[in-house]
């Protein structure tokens, strides 16, 4: 995904036929591919989506700020539950997932509503993927070795979310020193919220074990990859291109 302005983790090959657009307010930075352009419809969209996020944290301060799971409430928008449930799986604070929550639930309200059939929302680097065809995703980790290294996402997986933490770039809050912790999973803000967890245990080429271990007591992710310096871990469905 071609983005001009800011850091991106990862780039999409923009598909022949689709359409690239852009759509900010207040702090959500859209980068979308679809078959058509709708920015107009895309905003009003955006908007609807974080009304109920703001509200929420406007009266719960502590979901902003904590960096650790809270419980469940069952009278929150389903934006903020969405985000609870993925804090509480990956053991991080809720606005671990903000990024891929928000890029989810607007793609996948314009596939209800019909503005499109297939589309990509990448936000800050976390993608919701829900394009219908193979998808190559570059993930972007400085000036390292692997600073070209291009994923697939076949086809079969999508929709799906495809989420990076990293402790170099960005400005992401991350306790590890990876350039790149990118997490494949069915659920986007799950995906960003593990993204930032398993990037907090990666500082020394010795985690990599620490790491493998806490992948393997999950079912739910459908691939990691990991980039430390001059080394890279791979892990599941994971497709190098």
């Amino acid at each position: 995904m071609h983005r001009y302005a800011g850091i991106t983790f990862y780039r999409t090959e923009v598909s022949p036929g689709l359409t690239t657009f852009r759509v900010v307010v207040k702090q959500t930075d859209l980068f979308i591919l679809a078959e058509r352009e709708f920015t107009q419809e895309a905003v009003k969209i955006v908007r609807e989506v974080r009304a109920p996020l703001e509200e929420y944290i406007f009266k719960n301060p502590p979901f902003l700020k904590s960096l650790v799971p809270l419980p469940f409430d069952p009278l929150a928008p389903e934006i903020v539950k969405r985000m609870l449930r993925a804090a509480e799986r990956a053991g991080v604070g809720p606005m671990a997932s903000v990024a891929g929550a928000i890029a989810e639930a607007v793609g996948m309200e314009m596939l209800r509503r019909g503005l499109t059939r297939v589309i990509a929302v990448e936000n800050g680097g976390d993608i919701f993927l829900s394009l219908q065809r193979d998808a190559r995703v570059k993930v972007f980790s400085g000036d390292t070795v692997f600073s070209n290294l291009t994923i697939l996402v076949p086809k079969e997986l999508q929709p799906c979310g495809v989420c990076t933490s990293s402790g170099k770039i960005g400005h992401s809050l991350s306790l590890g020193k990876a350039e790149a912790v990118t997490v494949l999973a069915k659920d986007t803000a799950y995906a960003d919220a593990l993204a930032t967890a398993l990037g907090n245990i990666l500082r020394d080429k010795r985690d990599f074990k620490l790491l493998e271990r806490e992948i393997k007591k999950r079912q739910d992710i459908l691939g990691v990859i990991a980039i430390l310096r001059d080394s890279a871990f791979l892990w599941g469905k994971i497709k190098i291109v």
